[in-house]
């Protein structure tokens, strides 16, 4: 053993022995002081990996607190905590079926991933599944490519070429940038989008008469797009533009950072169980959590039950595509490639598996990504940006939408049935697990 593992196994050993003597000694800590001990753990660890920590407006003085011990704190020693902590959750016997209960399970689930990242930021290198599953809580399936090809057929014959004509990436690429949005309209175009969103979500799923967002266009990222949740039923958005942002996209951002998705996920937590049931846990979210798949998934869906149907290719047709100036004469057209090229999201875990775990080279995962995914170079490119600055976070997306989409329409379920538990997704303390069962 080493001496760097004899310190952490000495500091573990510690942590946990102060944790018993508590239990033992004095009358064990409420769960509500559990709550702000994971909270400072989580802001201690944000200090460390900046992105870390994607929301918290919790009490103040815990990040102050986790600013000033910045310089001091060791990874070994954050390690200490989150193990000492989860122990001590591990202790209590909260009665099933309670909100008690509730509240450790989650906690503890928060820190499972906790300890992962922190193994990761201490320079393990984990497998892309094991690391999945560690910090999401969901393991992926890692498609073979070619059984993707009969796929790329069929889209062949939607967008049919030869030699001459480049690549089917290079026709596809062609076609959809036919409806790219002028940049001096661009802004018209997706306030008009996420207005439509909000009033598709709002006779669904009331809000705060306070809630609101902030958005505005930014370039130079490695996302497309994010939501900056504040706190105070309060958003900050931005919109990635680095690369030419088509017509689809603008219902597609506004439902997924906006209504019903971010900013709608966030804002049901604080008001039910932050601001009803004082549940201050709920005032951080790691982006490293089984939070993740819950958070991107129900964004991702929620387009589906904003613009059921052909509906958001109508609301594109008669409203946005004018307000743009694109022709719509081959938007029927757009939207059969567009679903056709949705089944081949299974390349994007396979692709990112092998980028990450260094069986692909950065220009091998580039090329499959334009034959696989039918990206364009830059935007394969891009791809890759963000798999460099969010490793496996890149499931949450399709898998976290697939969960969430077999939860809320099961037994082939009415929409005000899918609504009602989409909103039960959103505003309980929902792992998984729980819609995976």
């Amino acid at each position: 053993m080493n001496k760097m593992v004899r310190s952490t196994f000495a500091a573990s050993l510690a942590a946990l022995a102060l944790a018993g003597c508590a239990t033992t000694q004095s009358a064990p800590p409420s769960i509500d002081e559990l709550a702000r001990d994971y909270l400072a753990v989580q802001l201690a660890i944000g200090e460390k990996d900046p992105g870390y920590v994607d929301a918290y407006y919790g009490p103040e003085d815990l990040a102050v607190a986790a600013e000033a011990q910045d310089d001091e704190t060791t990874l070994p020693g954050l390690q200490a905590r989150v193990i000492a902590l989860d122990s001590t959750l591990a202790m209590l016997n909260p009665a099933p079926d309670t909100e008690e209960a509730s509240r450790v399970r989650y906690l503890r689930a928060m820190l499972a991933s906790a300890k992962v990242r922190l193994r990761m930021l201490r320079g393990e290198e984990i497998p892309f599944q094991d690391e999945a599953e560690g910090l999401f809580g969901v393991r992926p399936e890692l498609a073979n490519l070619s059984t993707l090809d009969p796929v790329l057929e069929r889209i062949e014959a939607l967008v049919p070429g030869d030699a001459s004509d480049g690549t089917l990436a290079e026709r596809v690429t062609a076609f959809r940038d036919r409806f790219v949005i002028p940049e001096d309209r661009l802004q018209a175009v997706i306030d008009t989008a996420v207005a439509e969103c909000r009033a598709r979500t709002l006779p669904h799923i009331p809000l705060p008469e306070s809630e609101s967002f902030d958005l505005s266009l930014v370039t130079d990222k490695p996302w497309g797009g994010f939501n900056y949740y504040q706190g105070d039923y309060h958003s900050v958005i931005e919109i990635n533009t680095d690369l030419p942002t088509r017509l689809d996209r603008a219902v597609d951002v506004g439902c997924h950072e906006a209504y019903p998705g971010h900013h709608v996920y966030s804002t049901l937590i604080e008001r039910d169980r932050v601001n009803e049931l004082g549940e201050i846990e709920y005032t951080l979210l790691p982006l490293y959590s089984p939070r993740a798949i819950i958070s991107e998934g129900s964004a991702e869906y929620g387009r589906k039950l904003a613009f059921p149907g052909d509906s958001q290719l109508e609301f594109e047709r008669d409203t946005l595509a004018p307000l743009a100036g694109i022709d719509t004469a081959d938007l029927a057209a757009y939207y059969e490639l567009r679903e056709a090229t949705e089944d081949l999201s299974p390349a994007y875990y396979t692709i990112a598996a092998g980028y990450l775990d260094g069986t692909l080279t950065r220009e091998q995962a580039i090329e499959l990504s334009m034959k696989y995914r039918l990206l364009d170079r830059a935007r394969a490119e891009q791809s890759l940006r963000f798999m460099d600055t969010y490793r496996s976070y890149v499931i949450n997306y399709g898998l976290g939408q697939d969960i969430i989409g077999n939860a809320v329409e099961a037994g082939d379920a009415d929409m005000p049935t899918r609504w009602q538990r989409f909103i039960g997704i959103l505003n309980t303390p929902t792992l998984p697990e729980d819609l995976m069962e």
